[in-house]
């Protein structure tokens, strides 16, 4: 016989079945969602919670506060029912604390709805209290590493006797899937090699997927295997047993050298009468008689929905609530009197926390002389990283193994390397791992230091998700790919990028960048270094590029628009045709427009480094750049010609249909039709085309 109310007495089972009881309800009410896991954490997720994690509800984004990231994103309602039920402040996008809750019951009750601040997977900046967005799985693990690298960095730069300002520790939920992911093993080798002590991984040990038990595809010694990449490796055999729970966590706080793994035994569906324990309860709703089945099971009304007593708000509010409050007003008063005695570094944490910049940031960033031998992208973007790195001291990076190739190495005295001996090096060596690189990053930019991080623009398909998901973020996050064409040369078809650029142009709010010559790559920096909210993948060379003559030509400041006239008839005549390139290709356009207007043949080129930047601009900007009235038009790019018609119009364009060829660069540059005499033909051509 059903009852009104709960027939729970203790406090802490009732806060866990109120978790597991909104977790099912919201899932129902969708009619599409996880209950499962949600349901079958619900008693570790609270105790972290509850007795462990240092978090402020009404300040929920407090610089020291702890991490706790859902790397199993599809259990998001475990998530959304913990930060109601705390009841977590709304941030708005000015890092502003409001009155609102972050995930109230209407916001439960329209889970997976448009508009609901209740996702199908947490999205970071769209729900308070989600430090990252997750749903792929693995990603959440990896980008975790990122926040605790970014926890002893800061700690390294800050911290002073007597004041502590960084000392956080990143907490990570995830489960089978997450662990059969590569992105999560690149992630785990690296945090084991750098004993990142302030990490701790969950994993959800349920032996269940969405085709069924993990017998089908996964026999891994989890245990053993992290155990190898140097972790200290705990096991609770039961999800049910909080006492157990807190000891391991416990465990955690005093391991000094190994970051910590708890393999947590659970049953997924935990009380389901017909479904704990089998996949039917991974992927879709439990279905009604099943939920009431549960409920009964509980202790709970069966046909009460998202009911939550008041004294489940009272324990939250008792527990986190009151630590994190407490935790949150000794670091403010910590502080205010760290801003007194270290005024400086106060006030460059200040700018860090608010992705600002400092007064004269961009000071040393040098101007390039003409030089028709040039630099290349690479070595030009190293002295512009290094002078822009020294000015903004919380620029921080590396490579995945390729550092002296991608010349992203910082250079100057004191830059350091990071590691286990030296938290303050500001070198980072993510090793032969791209995919983890990109998650890392992630997860530094979240932790509000500015990351970058590179590698050849082949391996960039290593990362798609993380480049993705620095995209969907909206976290400033540079990426840097050198070697962007055949000018690799050599190394052939396996190294030379053709589809990448335009495939990575496709990601929304990703800004790309292809520079034309040195001074484009400085320009590159005062724009990008500036955005708040917006990803850069900047392309550049690894062979040298003319350093065009910017009296002769406009200056490279042009770049901020996306795309810009660098050259123009000499008389102010209309310009019969135009070319138009990016990067490398630039100064075969410049050479093509010398040819024409040696014989006369008024002709325009525009540098188009940007395709992003130049569609922010408005519509005037755009017809003065391309103007419609001349349709003979050249693009020029080293790569895939996918989307350059939208410029090119009904003009040709010289690009890459095929994949390249090992051999040296000018051989590669006659056989695929990037030499000056190629593209002035074809510029004839499209001259003649258009005055017939």
């Amino acid at each position: 016989m059903s009852t009104s109310t709960p027939t729970i007495t203790d406090p802490d089972e009732l806060a866990v079945a109120t978790i597991r009881t909104l977790a099912m309800d919201a899932v129902q009410a969708a009619n599409s969602g996880h209950p499962g896991t949600p349901i079958a954490l619900a008693p570790v997720a609270y105790t972290l919670w509850q007795e462990f994690l240092r978090f402020d509800p009404e300040q929920p984004i407090w610089a020291n506060r702890d991490r706790f990231v859902l790397s199993a994103g599809h259990a998001s309602t475990l998530l959304y029912s913990l930060l109601h039920l705390a009841q977590v402040h709304s941030v708005n996008p000015k890092y502003e604390t409001l009155g609102e809750l972050s995930i109230t019951l209407e916001d439960l009750r329209s889970f997976r709805q448009l508009d609901s601040k209740a996702p199908g997977h947490p999205e970071y900046r769209w729900t308070a209290g989600v430090e990252c967005t997750t749903g792929p799985l693995g990603t959440g693990y990896a980008t975790s590493v990122g926040m605790a690298i970014a926890s002893k960095w800061q700690a390294a730069r800050y911290n002073r006797p007597g004041f502590t300002l960084f000392d956080f520790d990143v907490y990570a939920i995830g489960g089978d899937g997450c662990m059969m992911e590569g992105v999560a093993q690149e992630a785990a080798s690296l945090a084991g090699h750098l004993q990142l002590d302030n990490l701790c991984w969950i994993y959800d040990n349920n032996e269940i997927t969405i085709e069924g038990s993990t017998e089908l595809a996964f026999s891994d010694d989890i245990a053993t295997k992290f155990i190898g990449y140097g972790w200290n490796v705990l096991r609770v055999g039961d999800a049910n047993d909080r006492r157990m729970l807190a000891r391991a966590f416990h465990a955690f706080r005093q391991e000094a050298h190994r970051p910590t793994l708890v393999i947590v035994d659970s049953r997924i569906a935990y009380g389901a009468p017909t479904k704990e324990g089998t996949h039917a309860a991974h992927g879709e709703p439990l279905g009604v008689e099943e939920i009431r089945g549960a409920k009964q099971f509980y202790g709970w009304p069966q046909d009460a929905q998202f009911l939550v007593p008041d004294a489940v708000y009272e324990t939250f509010r008792s527990g986190i609530g009151a630590r994190g409050a407490q935790a949150r007003s000794d670091w403010e008063t910590t502080f205010a009197a760290y801003r007194l005695a270290f005024p400086e570094l106060a006030a460059e944490l200040e700018h860090q926390q608010q992705r600002t910049l400092p007064e004269g940031w961009d000071a040393d960033i040098p101007t390039f002389p003409a030089d028709a031998k040039g630099l290349a992208g690479r070595e030009a973007n190293g002295t512009v990283l290094n002078a822009v790195a020294q000015r903004v001291p919380w620029l921080l990076g590396g490579a995945a193994d390729l550092g002296p190739s991608t010349k992203t190495m910082l250079t100057f005295p004191g830059a350091g390397d990071f590691s286990a001996a030296d938290r303050s090096g500001r070198n980072l060596h993510f090793g032969v791992r791209e995919h983890a690189a990109g998650c890392i990053a992630n997860g530094l930019s979240l932790s509000k230091v500015r990351p970058y991080q590179a590698g050849f623009l082949i391996f960039s398909d290593f990362q798609r998700g993380a480049i993705r998901l620095s995209a969907l973020m909206e976290l400033p996050v540079i990426h840097v790919f050198t070697h962007d064409s055949i000018g690799v040369g050599e190394d052939g078809p396996t190294h030379q990028p053709v589809e990448q650029i335009v495939s990575l142009r496709a990601v929304p709010y990703l800004v790309d960048i292809r520079p034309a010559d040195a001074n484009e790559v400085a320009q590159a920096w005062r724009v990008l270094m500036p955005m708040r909210h917006s990803p850069v993948a900047l392309f550049l060379s690894r062979q040298p590029l003319p350093t065009l003559d910017r009296t002769r030509y406009a200056s490279a400041a042009g770049l901020a628009q996306g795309a810009y006239v660098l050259a123009d008839p000499a008389d102010g005549a209309t310009p019969e045709v135009i070319l138009i390139a990016s990067g490398s290709e630039v100064a075969l356009a410049v050479g093509a427009y010398e040819a024409l207007s040696a014989e006369g043949i008024p002709a325009r080129v525009v540098s188009m480094p940007s395709w992003e930047l130049f569609e922010r601009q408005d519509a005037a900007y755009r017809e003065s750049v391309l103007p419609s009235a001349v349709p003979a038009r050249v693009a020029i790019e080293q790569g895939s010609t996918l989307g350059w018609d939208r410029y090119a119009g009904q003009g040709a364009i010289i690009g890459m249909g095929t994949f390249g060829a090992s051999a040296p660069l000018k051989e590669l540059q006659g056989k695929f039709g990037f030499t000056p005499e190629a593209v002035l033909a074809t510029a004839k051509e499209q001259i003649a085309r258009h005055r017939a």
